[in-house]
């Protein structure tokens, strides 16, 4: 299933119905009586946060939605239905904002939270009550801009290759795309991690970096923005060199990134984890790189061979009870 995590809508809502300007006269009434009845209310479109919904994708090859108009009144003082309410399940995490506007209408992160963005019109008044009749109301249409930022405890940041996916494989009940060439995960991917008491927390495994990245290169900005919602982030370093760069290079690569990118991200907690550490070239890499950093808390790990990783989970349920 694609991951699209921006669109761009078109929603209605249902026109009032019309009220109804009707009078009864019988043999036994000398004046007519009026009795024409309300129309219905114009249909609402709200928006659901729905934890079983990952993708705005549905929403990519159908983009106008219509709510129900309210049906007419008649006379007997008979009231029109009202429009059927349109409401559209989007994944947790959803920004809304108006197209035209730019204006934030609900940022939608927890299970069940909704906005009504569209209100129905009125209705059309009958003259039942010996009022005039009055017209009904226009539904209100917008433009909505859609955009899905992963919500995850924990966030894997890293080169192209650092070895997030086979991490995230191993240590979550999840099974990403792996292969040994850059930008094997082109979408971000999560990952529950179930402990023996059962309790859990989420991972993300999230497109790699280059250089530039802030400024929208590679995966960019497209990447960037999910890891604004996590609590915790991996910076995972392939400290054994093996794609010909430097680990030390890097980190500060990598760590200038997201210091550029927001300052939320450059004061998020950051758990530096050096990776491939079954690989000859790593022992050296880790010496250089903890003389250099002496005031950062480095795990070392080997994601292909399993080595180290229940210190690394443990450590990430220590962080995040803590938070």
């Amino acid at each position: 299933m694609a991951f699209v995590d921006e669109v761009r809508i078109f929603v209605k809502a249902g026109n009032g119905g019309k009220g109804c300007e009707s009078f009864y006269q019988d043999k036994l009434n000398r004046y007519p009586r009026p009795d024409g009845g309300d129309g219905g209310k114009g249909g609402d479109i709200t928006f659901v946060a729905d934890k079983s919904v990952h993708t705005l994708l549905d929403y990519r090859f159908k983009q106008h939605y219509q709510a129900g108009r309210g049906g007419h009144g008649s006379s007997k003082n008979f009231k029109g239905k009202s429009g059927k309410d349109i409401f559209l399940r989007v994944p947790i995490g959803t920004i809304i904002r108006d197209f035209d506007t730019k204006l934030l209408i609900r940022d939608l992160v927890e299970d069940g939270q909704s906005i009504l963005v569209a209100k129905g019109g009125i209705q059309g008044r009958g003259n039942h009550d010996g009022r005039r009749s009055l017209p009904p109301g226009e539904g209100e249409a917008k433009t909505i801009h859609l955009e899905l930022k992963v919500i995850a405890d924990v966030g894997i940041v890293g080169f192209p290759n650092a070895g997030k996916s086979t991490l995230i494989s191993n240590i979550s009940k999840v099974r990403s795309k792996i292969a040994n060439y850059p930008f094997t995960t082109r979408q971000p991917i999560l990952g529950v991690v179930i402990g023996d008491d059962n309790s859990h927390f989420t991972v993300a495994d999230l497109p790699g970096l280059i250089e530039g990245a802030h400024l929208g290169k590679g995966l960019g900005d497209r990447f960037l923005k999910h890891a604004e919602r996590t609590k915790i982030l991996i910076h995972l370093l392939d400290m054994a060199g093996s794609e010909c760069r430097d680990p030390l290079d890097d980190y500060d690569k990598i760590k200038n990134e997201l210091e550029l990118y927001s300052d939320k991200l450059a004061l998020k907690i950051r758990l530096v984890v050096a990776n491939k550490m079954d690989l000859p070239e790593a022992a050296a890499n880790l010496k250089r790189f903890k003389r250099k950093y002496k005031k950062e808390e480095i795990l070392s790990i080997s994601a292909l061979e399993g080595k180290g990783l229940d210190k690394l989970v443990a450590r990430l349920r220590e962080l995040l009870d803590k938070k």
